[in-house]
């Protein structure tokens, strides 16, 4: 029987090469190929094993015949089009906790050069200018730090800025009142955290809730003289808003390890006063890259010889028996979540997940961690169905799951409960003929297929609501595909799941919203 052969195409150390082969994988190191090289050898493998370098998009997906699994050395998979492998039935991994300390080392690094002016200083220094009385920093002791999200890496950074004797408040909307006392720092809203922080550091992924979350307008909310870093994702600050007020002084000094485009060979920030630039060395110390190495090549073995699955970003832990059951509850809780995640608009502050009748006999786990994922996903994109229990679990966030040997209506029915605003919103699926289905809404019962887009509309139970909504759809040139309506009764509150071929753009939804009868609205994507 030939051995499993997998490619590394990334530098990777020795010791993750020897894993493989000590495992009885076969493995090619070729590191550095072109895209058209890795094109033409890549459907000879069963594992890809990358870092950040090499991009898996459309055409070397297509051409990796054999291809099971990826496995990304560290967090992000922005160079994995991953709803493109999970088209092809390829696994994408990633080893999302192994350079959280080194990361969080770098944004105090980072913290201590803004406030101290390190980099200008030592250029100045080495071109023999001596100027003492130039670089005058500041004290980070019984400052107030900003710490917008507060997750593995947004924890450490606070234990070690209390380490420091600062005072520490963070943004995040999972981060649970408990939780914040247990780590030491003070949860607040976004505008509380900008009036009030000395300094500001980013610890949350790009996603379109936290996309640009430093704009100009909020920037010019926060304090004069504020030390300012970001060593998580470029595309979370407006460059040019913090180059303007690195000119004008309102930002005292900022330091930056991503950057929106990358690699930065040119920016705006470069050359302004008081800025330090690292060209993404947040992850890139000697332990956290031989962790994640190792890492990788652990998982992708176990998948290749046993089946195992760690750390998967398109799919939940299920055994080979558990499979032909479970597959069809897996895809309803991916569903499930993902409406659940979109109308979790205001944070989210607890989650409570219900299985009925026979679903509850079966083993779930893989359910419910594609269920937090799902939830998770809008905020936190580097999430997966391993780590959404585990992350839930560090923001404090209260979680229960219940199981019901009887369903009223169904064989088999999953419920999902989110808290957010202060407001329970809660729906329902069941499979139906093998397909998932919404069934329940607000426990006003319907009958949905999921569609890619879908327009979720709360309203009064009144007459011209629906011909309102077609007609503006109509003249929107927006195809109505299904039609769906529950409600609680004649004149009360009612829900319309309407299934549609065109995206509704945001200018259409406010018109919406300013229907009489519509209490709310909202576009949701699977």
């Amino acid at each position: 029987m030939t051995a499993p052969r997998v490619l590394i195409s990334d530098k990777i150390s020795q010791a993750a090469i020897d894993i493989f082969t000590r495992r009885g994988v076969a493995v090619d190191y070729k590191p550095g190929m072109s895209k058209d090289e890795l094109i033409a050898c890549i459907g000879d493998y069963a594992g890809l094993a990358i870092r950040s370098a090499t991009k898996v998009d459309k055409d070397v997906l297509a051409a990796a015949t054999q291809l099971k699994v990826i496995g990304r050395a560290g967090i992000g998979v922005d160079n994995v089009d991953i709803p493109a492998a999970t088209a092809r039935g390829v696994i994408v991994m990633n080893t999302p906790f192994g350079n959280a300390i080194t990361t969080a080392e770098h944004a105090i690094a980072l913290l201590f050069a803004a406030a101290r002016q390190i980099g200008a200083a030592d250029a100045s220094t080495q071109a023999g200018k001596w100027e003492k009385n130039r670089f005058n920093g500041v004290e980070l002791t019984a400052k107030t730090l900003g710490l917008i999200g507060c997750g593995n890496i947004g924890s450490i950074v606070a234990d070690r800025a209390l380490g420091l004797r600062m005072k520490v408040v963070a943004y995040d909307p999972f981060l649970s009142p408990d939780r914040a006392v247990e780590l030491g720092v003070e949860k607040v809203e976004l505008d509380e955290l900008l009036a009030r922080a000395d300094a500001i550091t980013l610890h949350v992924p790009l996603t379109d809730a936290t996309r640009n979350i430093l704009s100009r307008e909020n920037l010019m909310k926060t304090r004069k003289g504020l030390l300012l870093v970001n060593c998580a994702r470029g595309g979370l600050v407006d460059e040019a808003a913090v180059a303007d007020l690195l000119d004008s002084g309102h930002i005292g000094a900022a330091a930056f390890d991503v950057f929106k485009e990358e690699p930065a060979k040119e920016n705006v920030l470069f050359g302004k006063p008081n800025f330090t630039a690292t060209p993404h060395l947040g992850a890139s110390t000697t332990e956290a890259q031989e962790n994640v190495a190792l890492q990788v090549a652990e998982q992708i073995a176990d998948y290749i010889l046993t089946g195992a699955v760690t750390n998967a970003l398109n799919t939940a832990s299920i055994t080979a028996e558990e499979a032909p059951r479970l597959r069809p509850f897996v895809a309803l809780a991916e569903k499930l979540g993902a409406f659940a995640g979109q109308i979790a608009d205001d944070g989210l502050e607890a989650v409570e997940i219900e299985y009925e009748g026979d679903v509850a006999g079966l083993n779930t786990r893989p359910m419910t961690a594609t269920i937090l994922a799902g939830i998770l996903k809008p905020l936190l994109a580097d999430i997966n169905m391993v780590s959404a229990p585990t992350i839930l679990k560090e923001r404090g966030t209260p979680f229960s799951e219940s199981k019901r040997d009887l369903s009223p209506t169904f064989d088999s029915l999953v419920r999902i409960k989110v808290q957010t605003g202060g407001r329970w919103r809660t729906l329902a699926g069941a499979v139906i003929g093998g397909q998932p289905r919404i069934v329940e809404v607000k426990g006003m019962a319907l009958e949905a297929a999921f569609l890619p887009t879908m327009l979720f509309v709360n309203n009064s139970d009144k007459p011209g609501f629906i011909g309102a909504l077609g007609t503006m759809l109509a003249e929107a040139g927006i195809n109505i595909a299904t039609f769906n309506l529950g409600r609680t009764g004649e004149g009360e509150d009612a829900v319309a799941l309407v299934g549609i071929d065109q995206d509704v753009p945001q200018n259409l939804q406010a018109r919406l919203r300013e229907l009489p009868q519509v209490r709310y609205v909202k576009v949701l994507r699977f």
